[in-house]
């Protein structure tokens, strides 16, 4: 991966060791701190087209999550632990939370899109004390996503049943053309079906992302994590009353999220009491289809009341 274009001139590059993994994040900025965190079948370069002006405001901590870009597949090559715990939002949650300690920021603010803002909202419920600002773009919660499962999301989100089959079906069936498949599943979720939203250097990362077995492997298994551990911890968390009391921005989507569900931000209010939201005019990439639209409706929620 070390061949790749850097789309964050400037940024220092930091490898850390969490519990069970291995983090590499990009770091720079001034002000309070920030983690952005990425989606499938995405890396942190998903954020490069709105990071400079954000690192304005804000101390930027971006990651690879692991098993994704150049963080560690804590798992072998078709691997597997029995209630995938290991690639579960958990687990990932707390490489977050262990990052940021290891860079001396005990409370932060964090922002996620797709798989980044599971991740996001799960650190949020787990560990509180350490979040300042949630921002969940463009997702709904795990359990209500599998609980709304109607013809149409079977068909628009196949990817949540096919990754989450047992290995090694949906990792053959990727491996035969990966590049091939990110390209079309990029595509599919844009709102012009193209690739035209996403930087060529963009591109060559995400492309470079499933080459090997193992990190084909490593996303399936966030997939089977979401459609077993990851589902239960949020049942669980429903059922016991968890509510995230932190300040919260939901962002989504005119053409991919809203298309199903035209109520995302009544569903958050179920989590989130206090949420606040905005409809980007865009696909599913928000920051890489609209980064103006996305960048104006994030700034003024991160710097307000900065100093507190």
């Amino acid at each position: 991966m070390n061949d790749l274009p850097d789309l964050y001139p400037g940024f220092a590059t930091r490898r850390l060791k969490t519990t069970g993994a291995e983090i590499q994040a990009r770091v720079g900025g001034s002000g309070p701190p920030l983690v952005l965190l990425h989606g499938y079948p995405q890396t942190h370069v998903c954020w490069h087209k709105i990071a400079g002006e954000l690192a304005r405001h804000a101390t930027l901590v971006i990651p690879d999550l692991r098993g994704y870009g150049a963080s560690s597949c804590p798992l072998s090559t078709l691997a597997t632990d029995p209630d995938h715990e290991v690639y579960s939002k958990r687990a990932m949650a707390r490489d977050i939370r262990d990052v940021m300690a290891a860079l001396g920021h005990s409370r932060f603010m964090v922002a996620g899109h797709d798989r980044g803002a599971r991740v996001a909202y799960r650190l949020a419920l787990d560990h509180p004390e350490v979040v300042t600002k949630l921002m969940p773009l463009d997702i709904l919660p795990t359990i209500d996503v599998w609980d709304g499962w109607r013809w149409q999301a079977a068909i628009n989100s196949y990817h949540w049943s096919f990754l989450a089959q047992p290995a090694s079906l949906p990792e053959t069936l990727i491996a035969a053309n990966p590049a091939s498949y990110v390209d079309h599943t990029l595509a599919s979720w844009t709102m012009t079906k193209s690739l035209a939203a996403f930087a060529p250097r963009a591109l060559q990362h995400y492309r470079a992302a499933l080459l090997a077995p193992e990190r084909i492997h490593a996303v399936c298994e966030d997939y089977r994590a979401g459609a077993t551990y990851d589902r239960l911890a949020d049942a669980a968390s429903r059922d016991a009353g968890a509510k995230i009391s932190i300040p919260t921005l939901h962002l989504w989507s005119s053409d991919y999220l809203a298309k199903g569900t035209a109520t995302s931000l009544d569903v958050w209010r179920r989590w989130a009491p206090g949420v606040i939201g905005a409809e980007i005019r865009s696909g599913h990439f928000l920051m890489e289809e609209n980064p103006a639209d996305t960048l104006a409706a994030l700034l003024p929620f991160i710097t307000a009341d900065a100093a507190g």
